[in-house]
């Protein structure tokens, strides 16, 4: 593939959610948070604890409370990496990109990326993470920082992701979305018109067929 390929990174390449403990996580930040802080995010199909741990790091500002908060989820993350599992054919379908332009574009922070990538050995250099000067998913922002990195444009470039807030930062980036291992329904509501495949080797063909 000539353009660039951004990947989202947990339950696309690797599970760690399945691992990682967003119900203590959020009892732990919600007396951090303001009480008058509005959430505004797309439905999807994680748990609610994940998403309201999501949803507040999208809604805060950049300032010592986000890197508060951010530092308590982390420390979750960080515990679940050693039991994460790479989804099935992520090991192949990474290699197989080895020669092309890419990245992950993660809610992660980008340390705890990296080292997802490197429990598991797979080669990505570019990692875009949670980052308080780059608004995250949904917004593009993360998309477009990658695809400066890589010198791409975003109209040869695609997305692949497992949720509703992969394909709204696609959008709202103007880059391709290919959905995979989604949620049944995940985005019949809100993108019907995304493609989702069920593995990455059905991802793989739809990137390479001629």
């Amino acid at each position: 593939m000539d353009g660039a390929v951004l990947l989202d990174l947990d339950r696309t390449l690797v599970d760690l959610q399945s691992y990682t403990d967003y119900d203590q996580a959020w009892q732990a930040v919600q007396p951090h948070v303001p009480s008058d802080l509005i959430l505004d995010m797309p439905e999807t199909g994680w748990s609610s604890a994940t998403r309201a741990c999501m949803g507040v790091l999208a809604a805060l500002p950049d300032g010592e409370l986000w890197w508060t908060i951010s530092g308590i989820i982390a420390g979750y993350e960080n515990a679940a990496i050693a039991h994460s599992v790479a989804m099935p054919g992520a090991h192949a379908f990474a290699y197989s990109l080895r020669t092309s332009a890419r990245a992950v574009v993660t809610l992660l922070p980008e340390d705890v990326a990296r080292d997802v990538l490197v429990q598991h050995q797979m080669d990505i250099p570019v990692v875009i993470g949670r980052d308080p000067r780059i608004r995250p998913k949904p917004s593009g922002d993360g998309l477009r920082r990658a695809l400066e990195l890589l010198d791409k444009p975003a109209q040869d470039a695609v997305m692949i992701g497992d949720s509703t807030w992969d394909a709204a930062a696609a959008a709202d980036a103007g880059v391709k979305f290919i959905g995979v291992h989604s949620p049944l329904n995940e985005f019949s509501g809100q993108f019907p018109d995304v493609t989702v495949h069920d593995s990455l080797a059905e991802v793989f063909v739809a990137l390479y067929r001629p």
